[in-house]
C-alpha cells in the first residue's frame, strides 16, 4: 500500500512545483568535516587491555537477552553458548560479526541538500532526545505537549548549525502513549526537511516508522537507502531487553540505522573507574552490533556511548566532568579501532535553569565531543536538568554555540590567503589592519559571530533592558517561531501521511501506559 502511495504522490505535478517555487529556503550549514586531529587519550597497550577484557566479559560473564526466545535461537545458530537467557559469546565471535557493519553511511533527508554522512571525519549534530518536561521563562517547568514538540521541530529546522531534526525532542504527554509516535513522525516529516529518527518504544512503532518513511520517500528508495536513525539503548549492565531488541530487529531488516548505545551512570550501572566502564561499554556495544549483523549483515549501526558520572553524596548524575571526558575520548578510540561510526556527547548539564552551571557543563561536553571524534551527536541542544527537561531558551542558546564547533573543526588554513603576507606588507610597522585590502576581502567570514550573545556597549545594553542571555534567547525563540514557514512537500505525500496516521489511530484504543 505504501509503495503505491509513494509512487502516486511523487507525481504531484503543478501543485508540487508551485510549492517548491514559493517555499522559503533556510540556510543550514553542511555537516561538519573535521580538519583537526582527534584527541587520542589512551595508548595502544591500554586499548588492547580494554579490548581483551571486553572479550573476557562476553565469553565468561555473558549478556542477557531477556524475553526474546528468537534472539536466543539466533545466537545459538551463530555459535554462542546460550543457557536460559544468558548468552556467552566466544572470544572473537562478536568482533567477527561486527565486521560486516559499514564504517560510514549516508542518511538521506527528503531534501537531498540536507543529506548527512555519518562516520569518517564527519560530525552530525542532532537536538535533545526524550525529556518528559519542557521549560520556558514565561511558563516555567511543565509536562510537554504535542504543541511543544512541533515547536521544537520548527526551531530545529530554523537552526543554521543543526543538521538533523532528531527524534523525541520532548515527550508529548497529552497524546496517548500508543499513538504519539505517529504525530511525532508526522511533525518531523512535514515541518522539517532535515533527516530524522524513528520510534523505538515498541517494535510495532518501529514498523510504523518504516511504513511512514516509505510513504515519504517511496518504498524502493527506503529499501536501498538509509532514511532513519534510531536510538537503541542497552539496559546496562549487560542486559538487552525485548522492546529495544525488537525495534533493532525491525530497523536492521529494513536497512535503517541504529545507534547501539549503553546507558550508563558510572558507579551505578558500571564500575567507578574509567577503564572498567570502557570495558563494559565495549562489551555491550560488541554484543549489540553483532546482533544487528546477525539480523542483516551490512545493516548500518553506530557505536554509542552515553556515560555520566554520579554524585556520590546525592546519587544524582553529573555532567561535564573530567571522568565523562576520559570515557568519551577512550570510547571514540575504541569505536575507530572497531571501524564504526561513533555517537556520544551533547549539550549536557545538570542545571535546572539555562544559567552559568548549564553553560559551563554544556561547553565542556560539546568541546569534549568534538575532540573525541564523535560522528553523531545527539542532545546537542536543548538539554536541561539531566535530560528531564527540553528548554526553549537553552535550545537556541546551544544551537547558536554549535557554530563554534563548525569553526573550530575547520582547523587553520595556511594557503596564500591564510598566511596573509600581503596584509602584513601593506600595513607595516605601526599601522592597523582595519582598512587593509586583506581585511576588506575577509571580514565577513573571518570570525564566527553569535546570533544571540550581546556585544553592545554597556549604555546600549542598559537602554535595551539590561537583558541576560536567557532573556535574549526567549526573544529569539519567539522570532524564530514567528518567522517559521514549512518547507515544501508534495501535497499528495502530505495527504498520504496524514491519512496513514488517522487510520492507525482509529484502529486502536487510547492507552497512557
Amino acid at each position: 500500500m505504501s509503495a503505491a502511495v509513494g509512487r502516486r504522490a511523487r507525481g504531484g505535478g503543478g501543485a508540487a512545483r508551485r510549492a517548491e517555487r514559493t517555499a522559503v529556503r533556510r540556510d543550514t550549514a553542511r555537516f561538519i568535516e573535521r580538519n583537526i586531529p582527534n584527541f587520542e587519550l589512551l595508548n595502544d597497550e591500554a586499548l588492547e587491555i580494554i579490548e581483551h577484557n571486553a572479550e573476557t566479559v562476553l565469553e565468561e560473564i555473558g549478556v542477557n537477552f531477556v524475553e526474546n526466545p528468537a534472539a536466543l535461537e539466533r545466537w545459538k545458530e551463530a555459535g554462542a553458548d546460550v543457557k536460559g537467557e544468558r548468552v556467552r559469546i566466544p572470544r572473537g565471535l562478536a568482533r567477527q560479526l561486527c565486521a560486516t557493519a559499514p564504517s560510514q553511511f549516508t542518511q538521506a533527508a527528503r531534501n537531498p541538500e540536507r543529506n548527512v554522512e555519518i562516520g569518517g571525519r564527519n560530525l552530525v549534530l542532532a537536538p535533545v532526545y526524550g525529556p518528559p518536561f519542557v521549560r520556558d521563562a514565561a511558563g516555567g517547568r511543565r509536562y510537554a505537549t504535542m504543541e511543544d514538540f512541533r515547536n521544537f521541530v520548527k526551531l530545529g529546522y530554523m537552526s543554521k548549525w543543526l543538521h538533523h531534526s532528531g527524534g523525541t525532542v520532548c515527550e508529548p504527554t497529552d497524546v496517548p502513549v500508543n499513538k504519539r509516535h505517529l504525530d511525532m513522525l508526522l511533525a518531523h516529516m512535514t515541518l522539517s526537511d532535515k533527516p530524522f529518527m524513528g520510534s523505538v518504544t515498541e517494535p510495532v512503532r518501529a514498523a510504523d516508522s518504516v511504513e511512514m518513511a516509505k510513504i515519504l520517500f517511496g518504498a524502493d528508495f527506503v529499501d536501498q537507502n538509509t532514511v532513519m536513525t534510531s536510538l537503541i539503548n542497552i539496559n546496562s549492565p549487560l542486559t538487552f531487553d525485548s522492546v529495544m531488541m525488537g525495534a533493532l530487529e525491525v530497523y536492521a531488516r529494513a536497512n535503517q540505522a541504529a545507534i547501539i548505545s549503553p546507558f550508563i551512570v558510572g558507579g551505578a550501572m558500571a564500575p567507578v573507574t574509567v577503564a572498567g566502564t570502557l570495558t563494559q561499554v565495549l562489551a555491550e556495544v560488541l554484543a549489540g552490533v553483532a546482533y544487528s549483523q546477525i539480523i542483516r549483515p551490512g545493516a548500518p549501526v553506530i557505536f554509542g556511548a552515553f556515560v555520566t558520572s554520579i554524585d556520590m553524596n546525592s546519587g544524582a548524575p553529573t555532567f561535564g566532568t573530567p571522568e565523562a571526558a576520559h570515557i568519551t575520548y577512550g570510547a571514540g578510540q575504541l569505536a575507530r579501532r572497531l571501524g564504526l561510526p561513533y555517537r556520544s556527547g551533547g549539550g549536557f548539564c545538570g542545571s535546572k535553569l539555562p544559567d552559568a552551571q548549564a553553560g559551563y557543563e554544556s561547553a565542556n561536553s560539546l568541546n569534549m565531543a568534538l575532540l573525541a571524534g564523535v560522528n553523531f551527536m545527539l542532545h546537542s541542544c536543548g538539554w536541561l536538568e539531566g535530560g528531564l527537561v527540553s528548554s526553549y531558551e537553552k535550545f537556541v542558546m546551544d544551537a547558536d554555540q554549535l557554530g563554534t564547533l563548525h569553526h573550530l573543526a575547520r582547523g587553520i588554513s595556511t594557503d596564500e590567503n591564510g598566511q596573509a603576507m600581503d596584509a602584513i606588507r601593506e600595513v607595516g610597522p605601526g599601522g592597523h589592519y582595519l582598512g587593509c585590502s586583506h581585511t576588506q576581502a575577509n571580514f565577513k567570514s573571518a570570525f564566527w559571530r553569535s546570533d544571540l550573545l550581546d556585544y553592545k556597549p554597556f549604555e546600549t545594553w542598559e537602554e535595551e533592558g539590561a537583558r541576560d542571555t536567557q532573556a535574549l534567547a526567549g526573544v529569539r525563540v519567539q522570532k524564530l517561531l514567528a518567522d517559521y514557514e514549512a518547507p515544501a512537500l508534495d501535497p499528495g505525500i502530505h495527504e498520504a501521511l496524514t491519512d496513514y496516521v488517522a487510520r492507525k489511530k482509529e484502529s486502536m484504543p487510547d492507552t497512557f501506559t
